[in-house]
């Protein structure tokens, strides 16, 4: 009988003035929230709230609910809007960098690429008994990373227009050397040798520039999903926490080292995922065959269903789904929002 693993998210967000440009505050919120975990990024209009480890979702989203509301207080009281968006709505681009001697250096760096990069994303950690355990569950989430990608896009709307995508985040992340799709892993030992030859050709600084949309935590005994872009809601974000845990529980189940992918078929999977999220067609990847959106999530739900059964989420799944097809995701959201008013402000605002 397998342990059913524990998880945990990390979500960041976003600090923008009343016009809804980034607002380099979080410093100051940072210090005037001291009852839970929340960190500084490296852009200085974010922050980023880190659950603890939960056993249920109700119990995460309980956190959840209490971290974002007392940090939109602190927002507030600190003359600054909290939003659970993906990207700037407005602004500009490049943003000032946290004072940390690692941001500064990946300043030095990388130049622009880091000083473009206050976009936020939702990490989901999962729970794994060890590091070649890892490697093999990552080959197994490793299909599905494009419809959790469609599932929770959030960023259509960057700097005052209309990309074309669900999720322009994603394409911002992925110019980083050793980000988006994942390799596939043979073991632990190639993982750290696939590192490694980064390190050595200096496209890392540390193993923490691992960008992949799901790695082998540096300091955890998880996984770490990092595809999604950070969601509207906090259901949203129980949902795909979830739906991971899930894969992966399935995973650990199965015990086996995982489908090899086509990487091809992959990229093309993830591309229309950021470019269509839930509104279009998306990619089996497994037969590299078109298929409508809703029914690749279908197949994904019946994979993990006997695991869902074993977290007693069936119904938190189902449901959260064909909701985010009914009511829409972020994205579908946002565009709405945008096309009415060219203001996405208040409908990706948290309010306390």
């Amino acid at each position: 009988m397998v342990k059913l693993p524990s998880f945990g998210v990390e979500e960041e967000l976003l600090l923008v003035t009343d016009a809804g440009d980034p607002l380099p505050r979080s410093k100051a919120v940072v210090d005037d929230v001291g009852e839970f975990d929340v960190a500084l990024e490296m852009s200085r209009a974010m922050v980023e709230i880190n659950t603890p480890v939960c056993t249920g979702a109700s119990e995460l989203r309980d956190h959840l609910v209490r971290m974002r509301s007392q940090l939109a207080s602190a927002a507030a009281d600190g003359g600054a809007r909290l939003l659970a968006i993906a990207v700037p709505p407005h602004g500009r681009a490049a943003q000032l960098i946290t004072k940390k001697p690692r941001y500064q250096q990946l300043v030095r760096e990388w130049g622009l690429l880091a000083r473009e990069q206050g976009v936020c994303g939702c990490h989901v950690h999962v729970e794994v008994p060890d590091r070649d355990t890892a490697t093999k569950v990552s080959n197994h989430v490793r299909p599905w990373l494009p419809a959790l990608l469609a599932l929770t896009a959030n960023s259509p709307i960057y700097l005052g227009q209309d990309t074309g995508f669900a999720s322009w985040r994603w394409l911002m992340t992925t110019r980083w050397p050793s980000a988006g799709p994942p390799p596939y892993l043979e073991s632990a030992e190639h993982y750290d040798a696939l590192v490694a030859m980064h390190l050595a050709a200096g496209t890392l600084i540390d193993e923490n520039m691992v960008y992949w949309d799901i790695r082998l935590s540096t300091h955890l005994p998880t996984v770490e999903v990092r595809v999604s872009d950070v969601p509207l809601t906090v259901d949203e974000t129980v949902l795909l926490a979830t739906l991971v845990r899930a894969i992966v529980l399935t995973a650990l189940v199965d015990g086996s080292t995982g489908p090899t992918l086509e990487p091809e078929v992959l990229r093309a999977a993830y591309w229309l995922a950021a470019r269509d999220g839930l509104t279009a067609r998306g990619l089996d990847v497994l037969r590299a065959e078109p298929i409508p959106i809703a029914q690749l999530l279908e197949q994904l739900r019946r994979t993990v269903e006997p695991a869902l059964q074993q977290l007693d989420a069936v119904e938190l799944v189902g449901d959260g789904i064909e909701r985010a097809f009914r009511d829409g995701n972020g994205a579908i959201k946002q565009r709405k929002a945008f096309r009415k008013t060219h203001d996405v402000i208040t409908l990706t605002e948290i309010n306390p």
